[in-house]
C-alpha cells in the first residue's frame, strides 16, 4: 500500500490530478459545440453524426476496467502518464482527420486514453487521501475542475472553432496532456515496486468492450436503418453474447479484471449504478442544448460557447456543495437530494425548448439542474470508493466510470433517437425544439429514478478487505 505523501506534495499532486481531469471533461465537451461544423465538412448525417461523441464514451467504457486494472497492477502513476501520452497523439490524428472513419478512429483511441486516465486519476486521489473529509475535499477539487471543463470546452470549442476551423478543439490537447504527462513524472510520487506477479485479464477486456461497442451501436443506428435490419439484429444477438460470457469469464477468472466479489460492497454497488443514471440524463443535456441554441436559436459556436457559462458555473457551485452536505448529512441523502434539485431545474429547463423565446427562459433551469448536478458528481465519487481496499480503488473506479462512460453513450443513443422520432429529414425549428423537449423531460424522469436508487446507499460503508489470487 503507499503510505500518503507530505501534504505540500500531497497538494501538489492534488492540483496537477485536478488538470487532467480538466483536460478530460474539456476534451468531451469541447467536440459538442464544434459538432456541427465536424458534421458539415466531413459529411456526417444527422443521426450518425454523434458517433464524433459516442465513439470515445463507447471505446473508454470499454476498456475502463482493463485501465483500472493496469493502474491497480503497473502502477498508478505509470499508467496516468501513459494516459496522457495517448490522448496527445490521438488528439493531433483527430485534428489532421480528413473522412468521417479517420475522425471516430481518432476519437476512439482517445477513449482508450481516457479509460486509462479517468481510473488512474481517480485511484491516485483515493489513496494519496485517506476515506473521510480530506478525500472529500479532494474529490470535490477533483470535481471542481471536471466542472470547469464543461466552462472552458464550451468557450474554447466556440472560439477555435470559429476562429481556426474545428480541428484546433483536437490540436489544443496536444500541448495540455504533454505538459502535464511530464509534469506528472516530478510531483505525483512514485509507484511501489510490483514485488507480485499477476495477470490482465484480456478476455474479460475484450468481452466487454465487444459487447458494449455493439449494444450502443444498436441503439446509434436502430432509429436510422430500423431495429429489423439484419446489421441491428445480428450486433444486437452479438452484444447479448459477449456480454453474458464476460460475465461468465469473470465468475471463474483466478484474476479478474472486474471481481465479483466486490458487488458485495453496496456503498460501490449504489454507486456506480448511480453514475450510470448520473450520465444518462445530467450527461445528456449539453448536447440537447447545443442543438436548440445553434439550430433553433441559431447561435454561432461562440455564442453557444458562452451560453454554457450559466450551467458550467452553478456545476462548478455545486461541486463544493456536494463535499460539505456529504460530509454532514451522508452520500445517500446528498445525492438523493442532488438528484431531486436536477429534476426540478430539468423539467423547468424544457419549460424554455421555446424557439420564441429567448435564452433568459433557459436560465433558472440551468442554475437549479446545475447545482443538482454539481452536487450529485461529488457525492456520486465519494460513495463509489467508500469501503475499497487501496489496492482496489483502480478497479472499483474503472467499474463507477464504465457505468459512467456506458450510461452516457445509451442515454445520449436513446435521447437523441426520441428527440429525431419526429423531427423528419429537414431538421425544420419547430419540430426539433418539439423533439429536445421530450428528450429533455424523459431526462428529468431519468433523474428521479436516480434520486431512487440513491436510497440503497449504507450510511457507512464497511471497507471489503482485499484478497489476491494465487
Amino acid at each position: 500500500m503507499s503510505s500518503s505523501p507530505p501534504r505540500p506534495r500531497a497538494g501538489l499532486s492534488l492540483a496537477l490530478l485536478a488538470l487532467a481531469q480538466l483536460i478530460f471533461s474539456l476534451d468531451l465537451n469541447i467536440v459538442f459545440v464544434a459538432l456541427p461544423d465536424i458534421g458539415a465538412e466531413l459529411g456526417f448525417t444527422g443521426q450518425t453524426q454523434q458517433w464524433v461523441v459516442s465513439a470515445y464514451v463507447v471505446f473508454a467504457g470499454g476498456f475502463l476496467l482493463f485501465g483500472g486494472r493496469a493502474a491497480d497492477l503497473l502502477g498508478r502513476r505509470r499508467v496516468f502518464v501513459v494516459a496522457l501520452t495517448v490522448y496527445a497523439l490521438s488528439s493531433l490524428a483527430g485534428g489532421l482527420a480528413w473522412h468521417p472513419v479517420v475522425i471516430v478512429a481518432a476519437r476512439a483511441v482517445q477513449g482508450i486514453g481516457g479509460a486509462l486516465l479517468l481510473p488512474s486519476t481517480l485511484s491516485l486521489i483515493t489513496t494519496l487521501f485517506e476515506e473521510g473529509p480530506r478525500r472529500n475535499r479532494a474529490l470535490a477539487v477533483w470535481g471542481g475542475a471536471g466542472a470547469s471543463g464543461l466552462t472552458v470546452g464550451a468557450l474554447l470549442g466556440g472560439v477555435l472553432t470559429e476562429a481556426f476551423g474545428w480541428p484546433a478543439v483536437f490540436f489544443v490537447n496536444v500541448p495540455l496532456a504533454g505538459l502535464v504527462a511530464l509534469a506528472a513524472l516530478a510531483v505525483i510520487p512514485r509507484d511501489e515496486a510490483v514485488t507480485e506477479r499477476r495477470r490482465f485479464d484480456l478476455p474479460g477486456a475484450f468481452t466487454a468492450t465487444g459487447g458494449s461497442c455493439l449494444l450502443v451501436f444498436v441503439l446509434v443506428q436502430g432509429p436510422e436503418i430500423g431495429w429489423t435490419a439484419p446489421s441491428i439484429v445480428v450486433s444486437a444477438a452479438l452484444a447479448v453474447v459477449f456480454l453474458v460470457s464476460f460475465a461468465m469469464i469473470e465468475s471463474r477468472s483466478a484474476d479478474p479484471l472486474m471481481p465479483l466479489r466486490l458487488f458485495r460492497n453496496r456503498s460501490l454497488t449504489g454507486g456506480i449504478s448511480v453514475t450510470f443514471v448520473y450520465m444518462a440524463t445530467f450527461g445528456t443535456l449539453p448536447y440537447f442544448l447545443t442543438v436548440l441554441l445553434q439550430e433553433v436559436h441559431g447561435f454561432s459556436a461562440l455564442r453557444t460557447g458562452l451560453a454554457f457559462l450559466v450551467p458550467s458555473l452553478a456545476i462548478a457551485a455545486g461541486t463544493q456543495l456536494g463535499e460539505r452536505l456529504t460530509t454532514g448529512f451522508g452520500t445517500r441523502a446528498t445525492l438523493a437530494g442532488g438528484f431531486a434539485l436536477g429534476v426540478a431545474g430539468t423539467v423547468a429547463l424544457a419549460l424554455g425548448f421555446d424557439g420564441e423565446r429567448g435564452f433568459g427562459a433557459l436560465v433558472p433551469g440551468l442554475i437549479v439542474s446545475g447545482i443538482g448536478q454539481g452536487i450529485t458528481w461529488t457525492a456520486m465519487w465519494i460513495a463509489a470508493a467508500a469501503g475499497v481496499a487501496p489496492g482496489e480503488q483502480g478497479v472499483a473506479s474503472g467499474m463507477a466510470s464504465t457505468t459512467l462512460n456506458i450510461g452516457n453513450a445509451i442515454g445520449l443513443a436513446v435521447l437523441i433517437a426520441i428527440a429525431n422520432a419526429g423531427v423528419g429529414t429537414a431538421r425544420a425549428p419547430g419540430p426539433v425544439e418539439d423533439g429536445a423537449f421530450v428528450a429533455v423531460l424523459v431526462s428529468a424522469a431519468g433523474m428521479a429514478l436516480g434520486a431512487v436508487l440513491a436510497l440503497v446507499l449504507p450510511k457507512r460503508a464497511a471497507v471489503e478487505p482485499e484478497t489476491v489470487a494465487a
